[in-house]
This record gives structure tokens, C-alpha cells and sequence, in this order.
């Protein structure tokens, strides 16, 4: 007799996904914005405007860092509750920059705070998602952010068309600051979410070294691949306005991410439960091969036909990727070192995604685009080796004795 699914569609399931896709799209807005405000209003270079869009990154990095740690110690609730606080004082503090200084203080600040806010609703969903269907929520969980990669660029680029100054913008991102604090006194958490997490792992009890505080050893495998696929899709991000325009095809360079989130959000109701019926290696090698095939045909394409096809492409095989190896990240660990893996996957994850684009940029005067992402294609085929190696090979062997058994 079949079992009747759990409840996936919650209060809490939903008030944590619209908190994570606000966040998101403050954090893509302001990442297409800021660089133009910077040389503006304090005539910046254009590498210390770079460095004013990119620091945001890095404190999200640390905010991941710490946050696993502090999950444990003070619990999902707490932690969430003051990262949001910490999101809206220094979405307020846009509103008292004086010099370029401070501008970057702010930054890294709202970095570590989205860094915390992101890791503890990304921890708090594992916790609170039926087991058996984890990772079709992980997967529709995910769609907040995919979803706000698409939405936050462009009303960023909305309200700097259509307003004069900066001043639009900053009252716009404290509104939502405002918004998202509000939602947070509608989640009922429950009561194990509302307290440290106490071990009760022998392996845990076992493994006192400093890094373990900060790190998940068994999200590590999954989240070495992700650093890699991460780098990959980095120069996607950042040069896709140079690149358009390069092989005149910005007109229709501009659907590139609708086209991608639309792909995204079709696709992954499908791959969620994939996820949990099948396993991971079901998804992740097709799609793997398929986000290859999407960065040849992005890296040689001349028409709109096959820039259209390479986004499809992409859309299917990155954007699956992401949650379906977060989902993994989190599979593999005991509840109680949830937090400390979400962080772990998203560490490794934004350093290549983050750091990709100042490594490729140092390579593009020498190689050009084209040849950059070419490139790029063989780093989507190192990463499936390496997945065979780190997790794949392992999952296929448990997968089998569970079958003979």
C-alpha cells in the first residue's frame, strides 16, 4: 500500500523561501548596481569599483563560515533572527556613505549578514523537510534564489533607468530589509530549531579539531565539485554584457538569464524527485554533460538560434546541478551538523563563483571570450570525473547493495 506523501507546502516552507528570494534579490540588484554608484558618486577606478560589486561575496564567504558555528551554538532560529537583523542595519547604512571607504565597509558587512541569512534558511529547510522528500524540496527551495538571479538585476537596472540618483534604490532594499524581519515572526519553529544542536554522534563526539567547527568533512566530496562547476558558470555571470556585445548578440543576450530561470523552474519539480527515488548520479552526469554541451555551444555560437539553445542547455545542466548537490551536501550528514554542511557546500561553491570571474578576467586580454569559455567546457568534464571519484562511485555501490538486498 502506497504511503501518503508528507506535507511539503507549509507556512514555514514558503515564508523561509520568500525570506531567502528577497534577500537574493537585494544582493543581485545592488551586484549590478553598485559598481556604477561607486564610480558616480566618488569617482572610483573601475578596478576599485569592481572591488566594491565583488567584496560582497566575501562576506558572504565569511557570514557562511561562521554561520554552520554558530548554528550549533545558539540554534537555527537565533541565528536566522540575527542575520536579518544585521541585513537590515547595513541596508540602512547605504543611506550614510560618505567616501568609498565606507562603501566597502558596508558591503562586506551586508555580505556577512546575507552569508548568515542564507545558511541558517538553507539549514532550517533540511530540518524541517520530510526525509523522504528532501530533495524535492531542497530543489524547490532553491528556486528562490534562481529565481531572484533573474528578478534582482532586473529591477536594479529598472529603477536606474527610470530614476535620477541612487537614493530609489536604497529606499527600495530597506523596504524589503523591513519586509523580510516582519516574516520572520510568522514561522512557527519548532522547538528543537529554537536551541543548540547537541550531538549525539560517536564521529562527532570523536573529531574535536578546529576545523571541524567550521567545516562539514562529509559535505567536502560534493562541495569540491561544485568549487569547479561553480568556475565554470562564474565568466557566464560576469562577462556576459562584454561577450554579447563582442559577437553582436546583445539584443537577444538579454533573455540569457529569463530564458535560463524559466528552463530552472520547469525542469525542477522533475529533478527533485528524481533526486529522491533515483539518486543523485541519475541527474548529475547527464547533467554535467549537458551544461558541456550548453558552454561549446556559448563559446562558438554566432546566431541567435544557438545562443538561445546553449541558454536551454545550461539552464537544464548548471541550474539543476546546484540543488541537486546541496541537497546531497546535506544527505550525507547528521541532523545535527546540518548547518555546518549547508555552509561547507556554499563556501566552496562561492569561491568558485565568486573568485572565477578575477581569475578568467586576468586571461581574457590574452585569450579573448571565446577561448576563456571553451576552456571552461573542459572544466564541466574535470568536474564529472571528479564527482565519479568524490561521491558518485560511492552512491552506485550503496545504491546496488540496496537493490541485492
Amino acid at each position: 500500500m502506497e504511503k501518503t506523501k508528507e506535507k511539503l507546502w507549509t507556512k514555514e516552507f514558503v515564508t523561509l523561501s520568500v525570506i531567502n528570494f528577497v534577500a537574493t534579490i537585494v544582493f543581485f540588484l545592488l551586484m549590478v548596481t553598485i559598481a556604477k554608484y561607486a564610480v558616480s558618486e566618488f569617482d572610483a577606478s573601475t578596478s576599485t569599483a569592481g572591488l566594491a560589486s565583488s567584496i560582497f561575496i566575501i562576506g558572504s564567504l565569511l557570514g557562511r563560515l561562521g554561520g554552520g558555528r554558530i548554528i550549533g551554538e545558539l540554534g537555527s532560529k537565533k541565528t536566522l533572527f540575527y542575520g536579518l537583523i544585521g541585513f537590515l542595519i547595513t541596508t540602512l547604512l547605504y543611506f550614510a556613505i560618505f567616501n568609498i571607504t565606507l562603501l566597502l565597509i558596508y558591503r562586506l558587512l551586508q555580505g556577512v549578514a546575507v552569508g548568515l541569512v542564507g545558511t541558517a534558511t538553507g539549514t532550517i529547510i533540511a530540518q524541517i523537510l520530510p526525509a523522504n522528500r528532501r530533495g524535492e524540496g531542497i530543489g524547490y527551495f532553491s528556486l528562490s534564489a534562481i529565481l531572484a538571479t533573474a528578478v534582482g538585476p532586473y529591477i536594479g537596472l529598472l529603477l536606474l533607468q527610470n530614476f535620477n540618483g541612487f537614493n530609489v534604490i536604497f529606499i527600495f532594499n530597506a523596504i524589503l530589509a523591513v519586509v523580510v524581519v516582519l516574516m520572520f515572526f510568522l514561522i512557527k519553529f519548532p522547538e528543537s530549531l529554537t536551541k543548540p544542536v547537541q550531538s549525539t554522534s560517536t564521529t562527532q563526539i570523536q573529531d574535536t579539531s578546529i576545523l571541524s567547527k567550521f567545516i562539514e568533512r562529509r559535505a567536502m566530496p560534493i562541495s569540491t565539485v561544485a568549487l569547479f562547476v561553480g568556475l565554470a558558470y562564474s565568466g557566464v555571470l560576469s562577462f556576459m554584457s562584454f561577450y554579447t556585445v563582442e559577437i553582436d548578440l546583445e539584443k537577444v543576450g538579454g533573455y540569457f538569464f529569463l530564458i535560463y530561470a524559466i528552463v530552472v523552474i520547469l525542469t525542477r519539480p522533475v529533478t527533485g524527485k528524481l533526486l529522491d527515488s533515483k539518486g543523485a548520479n541519475v541527474i548529475i552526469y547527464p547533467g554535467l554533460l549537458i551544461f558541456a554541451v550548453g558552454m561549446y555551444l556559448f563559446s562558438s555560437t554566432s546566431t541567435s538560434l544557438v545562443f538561445i539553445i546553449a541558454a536551454i542547455c545550461i539552464g537544464i545542466g548548471y541550474g539543476n546541478f546546484t540543488s541537486v548537490a546541496q541537497a546531497v551536501a546535506v544527505k550525507e550528514t547528521p541532523r545535527e551538523r546540518m548547518g555546518l554542511a549547508t555552509s561547507t557546500f556554499f563556501i566552496l561553491y562561492d569561491l568558485g563563483l565568486g573568485f572565477g570571474p578575477y581569475v578568467l578576467g586576468k586571461l581574457v586580454p590574452s585569450m579573448g571570450y571565446r577561448s576563456i569559455f571553451s576552456w571552461m567546457v573542459v572544466v564541466i568534464l574535470i568536474s564529472i570525473v571528479l564527482y565519479y571519484f568524490l561521491h558518485g562511485k560511492k552512491e552506485s555501490a550503496s545504491r546496488k547493495a540496496l537493490t541485492n538486498n
